[in-house]
């Protein structure tokens, strides 16, 4: 007999429906809100996440304008036997995303994505079969597109040849023990899921008002060594692990998408964009809390080889060089940072949030 408890269905806002899309990739999961005729505005979450936590976003929409949110392969409801395969990248999301609106018979849409969302925003506009959808690109304190883990300098280089520091082996055996029992108490101040959701993803003493549901969609992620966190192959440099096949972890490293920047800047599509920050994001940062270089550097993993040979990853310096490039290239870019916010704008500071991705919608 399972240990696990049984989990308590998300309580959906009234306004939002809940479909699932039988693609021929996978059984996709998602949310909808607005008038079927209406534009479609596509919502992605973020790692350890799911559709919901886009439903106040969508149910804000003004007539005109309809909402779709899908659970990304690997998280939420959709099919948890769809494996992700890392070495593609964040690729494999960008086909589903692709299959989702052929099946919805969506043509131009607007794309809304957060952090691991975000970066699946930037495989879209790379792909050429969809950057001539897209009418606008909003981008949630998103993963640079050069990968998450070992690298330095603005242009995203890897400290080692592995791409140690990178991948599923960022994510610690504790929590991971913790979301298996699906641990709703404060039981670990540091590793329990509520404790990390609430330190990481907005700025204490912020709490949302669907904690409990936000927790329950972290909950939903689908676990194991070849779902989340991934697999993970021993390094012989420091810290001691790289990228393995399979999963999320493993597929937004910077080893699987090293060329993902060049084929943003080298689109002859080149949707607006509008990037939205946090000024006191803990996850997207120059110093993010996740970093293996940044950990060893504050002590929390030992043998830290130094700055010169394993420097925290300077996220915000490499989302900033592909933004300059992307304007330079004839790309529209406009930036928001909002202070006093941690990652998640569109949660702790929704009114300004909403008024910005509306501008950016009616302007595209």
């Amino acid at each position: 007999m399972s240990d696990v408890p049984t989990e308590p269905a998300i309580r959906h806002l009234d306004g939002i429906t809940q479909e699932i899309a039988a693609t021929e990739r996978l059984r996709i999961h998602y949310l909808k809100s607005g008038d079927e005729a209406a534009d479609p505005v596509v919502f992605l979450h973020g790692n350890a996440a799911c559709s919901t936590w886009w439903e106040e976003t969508m149910l804000a929409l003004p007539p005109g304008l309809r909402g779709i949110a899908p659970d990304l392969r690997g998280y939420g409801l959709s099919d948890p036997a769809a494996l992700i395969d890392a070495t593609r990248g964040v690729q494999d999301w960008v086909d589903d995303l692709e299959v989702l609106l052929d099946h919805l018979a969506v043509d131009r849409f607007d794309l809304v994505g957060h952090s691991l969302g975000g970066m699946v925003c930037w495989g879209a506009v790379a792909d050429r079969r969809l950057a001539c959808r897209i009418r606008s690109v909003t981008l949630v304190a998103p993963g640079p597109p050069c990968g998450f883990g070992g690298l330095r300098g603005a242009h995203g280089e890897p400290n080692n040849p592995d791409f140690s520091g990178a991948g599923a082996g960022l994510a610690h055996p504790r929590l991971l023990e913790l979301l298996a029992r699906h641990e709703r108490t404060v039981s670990d101040p540091f590793f329990s899921p509520r404790a990390v959701m609430n330190r990481m993803f907005w700025k204490p003493p912020y709490r949302p008002a669907r904690e409990e549901d936000f927790l329950t969609g972290m909950f939903q992620m689908h676990l194991g060594s070849d779902r989340y966190p991934g697999d993970i192959e021993w390094s012989r440099f420091w810290p001691g692990f790289a990228p393995g096949r399979f999963g999320p972890i493993n597929a937004i490293s910077s080893k699987y998408n090293q060329g993902l920047t060049g084929r943003v800047l080298d689109s002859t599509e080149k949707p607006p964009l509008l990037f939205i920050i946090g000024a006191d994001d803990l996850a997207i940062s120059n110093a993010a809390a996740s970093d293996a270089g940044l950990q060893g550097k504050l002590g929390y993993r030992p043998g830290w080889p130094g700055e010169a040979l394993f420097p925290p990853q300077p996220m915000l310096l490499q989302l900033q060089y592909v933004l300059h490039k992307y304007e330079e290239r004839g790309g529209a870019v406009a930036q928001e940072r909002f202070d006093n916010c941690g990652h998640s704008p569109f949660i702790e500071q929704p009114r300004r949030f909403r008024e910005l991705v509306l501008s950016m919608v009616r302007g595209a």
